[in-house]
């Protein structure tokens, strides 16, 4: 096992009330998540998800719950997640703010990342740049779906 500090930001030409709402909207995360298979509410601010992944040297499919917690609408919360698959398991506890500037919105996200089986044997500097690709890939999606609502 090994452990992996992530720090990643993301700007949203929008507000963040807007920010805010569509990333609190379940169909917008089965959308948006890279990978989503399954994302189902199975109880207050839980959910069960089920994502195939296959970027770089992670591949399969991972089952697990993400729970949200400590929110403060619409400035922040914490995204809590448990999955596992052939690759390993992951454990996340990602701390995410939106700060409102001029108009336009940054999120910020802080995780600490545990990381076992295969997935550990590929290193952090790996690790680390495969789960800020996937951070990337699912903001992008969700400011896309962002301006196509608009």
């Amino acid at each position: 096992m090994f452990a992996l500090q992530i720090h990643y930001s993301h700007d949203f030409q929008t507000s963040r009330d807007a920010v805010w709402t569509y990333l609190q909207d379940e169909d917008i995360l089965r959308k948006t998540l890279p990978g989503c298979r399954k994302f189902e509410r199975i109880g207050d601010d839980l959910y069960s998800s089920e994502l195939g992944l296959d970027i770089g040297p992670v591949k399969g499919t991972f089952t697990g719950e993400v729970r949200l917690s400590d929110q403060r609408a619409p400035e922040f919360y914490r995204l809590l997640l448990k999955g596992k698959g052939k690759p390993g398991e992951v454990n996340a506890d990602a701390k995410i703010s939106l700060q409102d500037e001029s108009g336009a919105t940054v999120l910020t996200c802080d995780a600490d990342v545990q990381v076992t089986g295969v997935l550990a044997s590929v290193g952090q500097r790996v690790m680390g740049s495969v789960a800020k690709l996937i951070l990337g890939r699912f903001f992008k999606a969700v400011a896309t779906e962002m301006k196509q609502s608009a």
